[in-house]
């Protein structure tokens, strides 16, 4: 419950900063008010226009209206005092002893709707209209005093005798004349106005303040000393005047500056609450939480004590090892493209098939050169049934099969011999003659090759050999058949 209340008296106070803001919040560029008074005199282009005694403006440009009054234009600059309100008010001041004047303007209320634009094809287009009714423009005291001079005196003498006719018919203009001119007559009317629509009120106030103020007189002696405790906290505040008056100048900027973040914070909390429904339907459970949390944290603080020890003795390995994280860094960003196209090969292998493909090929391919017969698996080769079929270590004994394709030499008994160079002649081991450096001619086989006759001997004398062995069989397995003769040639058996 605490947090609930916690959670809505910050939701209050954002709501009331919001509020501010959109009051004393403007846009940037310049607000245009066309203000419109009895009497402007005095008034140029380029005097100030003040709010509280602060400079937001200054007036842009004057014109006549067509029922002959003066049309001020006032440009609004300073951000945080626009828009102005339909309760704004504008009157015109003397600025100083010399004659200068200003206009002090209130930008109005924000319950109340903002000026409507001037349309198009009027005098003023797109400018805020201020009706006179919002003005005022008060006599000046030296205006008052000179009337008390020759010959002003007797002048105003004849305009107050020649009242009566010129004033004949015209007295709602003429009272409506004297409360612009004078700003308390008109607050008077605005007050009364006030007081009359509150007649009820008053007189409720007037019967029911007896229940009210019976216990204050109960507790009078709070009361006094609440006053006097009041009268205290104002001596403080008035010696802190002129940093009060610093704060309320910054206001307005501070205000225009935390529009952006009360606008997220706004949204936020649009979006915050489904979160806390959910966490004041949670809030039982996280009270209990953290009731139970107190025996885990005593507990825990033994372990802490240590991580603390292990953090001491680890700190300078973590130290030491940034060096190697550098690196490591390093080697990621460099194995990134590696990477990137090793993704890239996988993905397309993966929605391909390939990998499925390779595992097929090395399935088939297994299966192709594997063989399963009636005994067990086999592998599958090919036979050459010729004079070179037969392995053998002496070359004498087949004579013409030779496999060597550049010429060797040897060296005598066990002796090593020194390189003869790659251009030295050499000679073969089962040559007659020892003699270094030497080739006799029958030391080449195609010298004293074969017959056709015993070569197709031999050759004849071999497919017997393999023949019979077939026919034999092998020993274990009985008597063998012509399709056994592969596996009977690999196996050994003669």
């Amino acid at each position: 419950m605490r947090r609930l209340a916690t959670t809505a008296g910050v939701s209050i106070c954002v709501a009331v900063l919001l509020v501010l803001l959109l009051g004393a919040g403007g846009g940037g560029g310049t607000y245009r008010v066309r203000a419109i008074f009895d009497n402007a005199s005095n008034i140029v282009s380029g005097e100030d226009v003040k709010t509280a005694g602060a400079v937001i403006g200054s007036v842009g440009s004057l014109d006549v209206t067509r029922d002959k009054r003066a049309a001020v234009v006032l440009d609004i600059t300073r951000r945080g005092f626009s828009p102005f309100h339909r309760d704004a008010h504008c009157t015109i001041r003397p600025q100083s002893l010399i004659g200068e004047k200003f206009v002090e303007c209130t930008a109005g209320s924000v319950r109340t709707p903002v000026l409507q634009k001037i349309p198009s094809g009027q005098p003023g287009a797109g400018q805020h209209l201020l009706p006179i009714t919002s003005t005022s423009s008060p006599v000046d005291l030296d205006l008052v005093n000179d009337i008390l001079r020759l010959p002003f005196r007797q002048r105003l003498a004849i305009l107050i005798n020649e009242f009566g006719t010129a004033l004949a018919g015209r007295g709602d203009d003429l009272n409506q004349a004297i409360h612009r001119a004078n700003p308390a007559l008109r607050d008077t009317d605005r007050v009364l106005a006030i007081l009359a629509k509150q007649n009820r009120t008053l007189t409720q106030l007037a019967s029911e303040s007896d229940r009210v103020l019976t216990p204050l007189a109960a507790k009078r002696r709070q009361v006094g000393d609440f006053i006097a405790q009041a009268n205290t906290t104002a001596r403080a505040t008035a010696e802190r005047g002129a940093d009060i008056e610093r704060s309320f100048q910054r206001l307005p900027s501070f205000l225009s500056q935390l529009q952006p973040t009360l606008a997220d914070l706004g949204r936020v909390s649009d979006e915050m609450t489904p979160v806390l429904i959910d966490l004041a339907r949670a809030a039982p459970s996280l009270g209990r939480f953290v009731l139970e949390l107190g025996p885990f944290s005593r507990a825990a603080t033994p372990a802490l004590k240590s991580l603390g020890q292990t953090t001491d003795v680890g700190g300078p390995a973590l130290v030491h090892s940034l060096p190697l994280i550098r690196r490591l860094g390093t080697f990621a960003e460099q194995a990134n493209p590696v990477s990137t196209l090793l993704d890239r090969v996988t993905s397309s292998l993966d929605r391909s098939g390939g990998i499925e493909q390779i595992m097929n090929y090395l399935f088939f391919q297994m299966l192709s050169v594997n063989g399963f017969d009636g005994i067990s698996h086999y592998l599958r080769a090919e036979l050459l049934t010729n004079l070179c079929s037969n392995y053998t270590t002496n070359a004498t004994n087949a004579p013409g099969c030779s496999a060597n394709f550049r010429v060797t030499h040897s060296c005598p008994g066990s002796k090593s011999c020194p390189n003869p160079g790659p251009a030295a002649a050499t000679v073969t081991a089962n040559t007659p003659s020892r003699k270094r450096g030497k080739v006799p001619k029958s030391a080449n086989p195609s010298s004293k090759g074969l017959s056709a006759t015993d070569i197709a001997k031999q050759r004849r004398a071999s497919t017997d050999r393999i023949r019979s062995g077939v026919l034999r069989g092998s020993p274990i397995y009985g008597r063998g058949t012509p399709n056994d003769a592969v596996l009977n040639y690999l196996l050994g058996n003669d």
